[in-house]
């Protein structure tokens, strides 16, 4: 008996894991007295909450999904998406606590303390409720894509347009395994190129699949955000604690047991050496097609570490700590928790390649088919229950924060003077809303990969400020007033805005594609180079020619025809548009010529430098802020969190009395600067945490080693 292409037995244990976070959610619902109760569990979760909330917002297993595409697409070095925040690990040993130390609610909050002023407070509210909603998309577009492959049609109930649609995509398969191994003497030409080119155009936009679902956008969008919403708005954050204290389990679960099946089918290590190209295993890309080379994931780890700190969930997650040591040890034993499933997640994209070659319809959809081909039933349903909850429980932190950035931010400015239980009622209704403005964004942008991208350059727009916030007393509210306004122009509103103009979206201009280019090299032979006589052994070393296909120089998702069917129709591009690189292009620079890893870092650095020089120009243009203020915030920021809240009350209220308590804890005195001479704990903390950074990447290396 099967329900939706799920066996009986995979659907009941999906039934039973709703009904249980539900249970939760009414189970704590007795619990939530008031705001401090909802916003952040009372600002009493100690180590092991840290720990679980820290490592769930970090390690959602739709992350699984996207590293694993990733991977499949550029091979280990693709893991670099998730493994690079691996470096900024030592810097949340000291990160956390400001955001502990601030004693706010909410990141707004920090802008208004910080200056005095409430616009800015306003601004950050509004622009990171929209940046949220581009989060809570992402988290709908990875569960489906995950879910769908594991929730297929039998063959014998297909429509006839959908027998084509997967006759059709066979038939691309073969097309593009011939064009790649082309030579440059002997391309694909004639009616089989003219076909190839219609294909493609199905095949970039998702419409070609080797299989047919069940599982539709619209309705599982809405089924699942419903179920989220239900889920906090009864619990708040302290639910959405135990959720993930539930998910940290199931995520490791899940993480790793697709790879013994996944091994024993292709052979073993051996067997995955042997069909999975060498250059697949180089953590720094390999050819001209991979995003990933050291100057590629240098530029990511640039933009990581300027932007990684402009998250409310920052706030929110260190702001609940009952202590400075549990936000501490929370957030750098959950990062490191999350990098040895991240090297899984790594492991599984290199089988998926072995299993699956390299013409998958929708590479996003890796992790499900894996699910759907190795594992048997039952385990099945433990998958789906870990996707699923690693949505709920990602989306329902998420939810909490937005919640309290309407509420604290820009509903109670508006409406004062109302209770605390009007405003209970106002952010549990805050909460379906966001996600029904998510659903909508999921609908529009379809590609998991091209959302991770966007986010990770979203987090600048503010990451900037509020890291110069806690570090120099210089800081002007005008200089983030003209900061965040124009990169939110540059970042965000001429990507999107772009892609919503057809004129431009059309322009012969902005839908050029790089050169193409044909690349040979020394390699292993695989399996299938056996079978086509180029090798008499697997593993053999032979010399290969790969074609590498132009990729679309400005638009994330690519280039297609606006009539798949008439290959003179006008192109139009997909996804978001890349104005770094048409700045660069401005310039007079060969943009065409660019490899796909100087598009990335011509993206990310651009992205990194453009803030901080607005930021500390406009700053020593315009007048300081009131000292006095300034003095306060620094003087609250040097205070140690007390063991008790009374405690706390009264250790800041003798700071505000002595400004200059901590001075002598300055690591640079007389200085606008406001790093800090580090304690026994600060260094202990640091070293190890670096010592552990050394030790997971070559961990990393070996287990990429081992079989070769």
């Amino acid at each position: 008996m099967t329900f939706f292409g799920l066996h009986w037995i995979d659907a009941s244990i999906l039934f039973a894991y709703i009904i249980a976070v539900l249970v939760i959610g009414k189970v704590l619902a007795h619990g939530v007295k008031g705001e401090s109760d909802f916003f952040l569990g009372g600002r009493s979760l100690g180590k092991w909450f840290q720990f679980f909330l820290s490592f769930g917002n970090m390690t959602d297993p739709g992350q699984a999904t996207t590293t694993s595409s990733s991977v499949y697409r550029q091979g280990a070095g693709g893991a670099w998406l998730a493994l690079i925040t691996l470096f900024l690990t030592p810097y949340y040993w000291f990160s956390n606590v400001w955001f502990r130390r601030v004693r706010l609610t909410t990141m707004a909050d920090l802008f208004e303390d910080r200056f005095g002023r409430r616009f800015l407070a306003t601004l950050y509210a509004v622009t990171t409720i929209l940046m949220a909603v581009v989060g809570i998309a992402g988290g709908n577009v990875v569960a489906l894509k995950t879910l769908q492959p594991m929730m297929v049609k039998a063959e014998a109930v297909w429509s006839p347009a959908e027998k084509q649609m997967v006759v059709d995509y066979h038939e691309f398969t073969m097309l593009r395994k011939q064009r790649q191994a082309a030579t440059l003497t002997a391309p694909l030409a004639g009616p089989s190129a003219a076909r190839y080119e219609v294909l493609k155009g199905y095949y970039d936009r998702g419409q070609l699949q080797p299989y047919v679902t069940y599982l539709r956008p619209i309705q599982f969008y809405l089924v699942s955000s419903a179920l989220v919403a239900v889920f906090v708005m009864l619990g708040g954050l302290k639910a959405s604690a135990v959720v993930d204290a539930l998910q940290a389990i199931l995520v490791i679960v899940i993480s790793i047991m697709l790879i013994p099946f996944g091994l024993s089918k292709i052979g073993g290590l051996h067997g995955l050496h042997a069909k999975v190209p060498d250059v697949m295993f180089n953590l720094f890309g390999g050819d001209l097609a991979s995003e990933y080379t050291w100057y590629s994931i240098a530029s990511l780890l640039l933009v990581q570490l300027v932007g990684i700190v402009g998250s409310q969930a920052s706030m929110t997650i260190a702001g609940s700590a009952k202590n400075e040591l549990a936000a501490r040890l929370g957030s750098v034993t959950g990062g490191f928790s999350k990098r040895f499933v991240t090297i899984a997640w790594a492991f599984c994209g290199l089988i998926a390649i072995a299993l699956f070659g390299p013409n998958l319809a929708d590479p996003d959809q890796t992790w499900g088919l894996l699910t759907r081909d190795l594992l048997p039933v039952g385990l099945i349903g433990v998958m789906i229950i870990g996707i699923l909850g690693g949505k709920l429980a990602v989306l329902g932190a998420g939810s909490v924060v937005l919640a309290g950035l309407v509420v604290k931010n820009l509903y109670e400015p508006m409406f004062p003077g109302k209770s605390e239980k009007h405003y209970m009622v106002v952010a549990r209704l805050t909460v379906p809303v966001m996600l029904a403005c998510g659903i909508a964004v999921g609908l529009y942008l379809n590609s998991v990969i091209a959302l991770l991208k966007f986010a990770i350059v979203l987090l600048v727009i503010w990451g900037v400020p509020i890291t110069l916030i806690f570090l120099w007393r210089r800081l002007t509210e005008t200089a983030v007033r003209v900061q965040v306004i124009a990169t939110l122009i540059f970042i965000a509103v001429i990507p999107w805005g772009v892609s919503f103009v057809p004129a431009l979206a059309q322009s012969g201009a902005l839908t050029v594609m790089t050169r193409e280019r044909v690349v040979t090299g020394s390699a292993r032979a695989t399996v299938d180079d056996v079978a086509a006589g180029l090798a008499a052994t697997a593993g053999e070393q032979i010399t290969k020619t790969k074609r590498i296909e132009p990729v679309s120089v400005y638009f994330e998702e690519g280039v297609v025809h606006t009539d798949l069917q008439d290959l003179n129709s006008p192109r139009t591009g997909k996804g978001l548009f890349r104005a770094e690189v048409y700045l660069l292009a401005l310039l007079g620079f060969d943009v065409k010529g660019f490899s796909p890893a100087q598009l990335m870092t011509t993206r990310y650095v651009v992205d990194s430098l453009l803030p901080i020089l607005i930021l500390i120009g406009v700053s020593l243009l315009t007048r300081p802020t009131d000292p006095v203020r300034v003095a306060r915030f620094y003087v609250r920021l040097k205070t140690p969190v007390g063991p008790t809240l009374a405690d706390d009350a009264l250790a800041v209220e003798a700071s505000y009395a002595n400004p200059t308590r901590y001075d002598h804890t300055k690591l640079l005195p007389h200085s606008n600067w406001e790093l800090t001479k580090w304690d026994r704990q600060d260094a202990l903390g640091f070293a190890g945490c670096c010592v552990l950074v050394v030790g997971i990447l070559v961990f990393f290396k070996f287990v990429l080693t081992v079989g070769g």
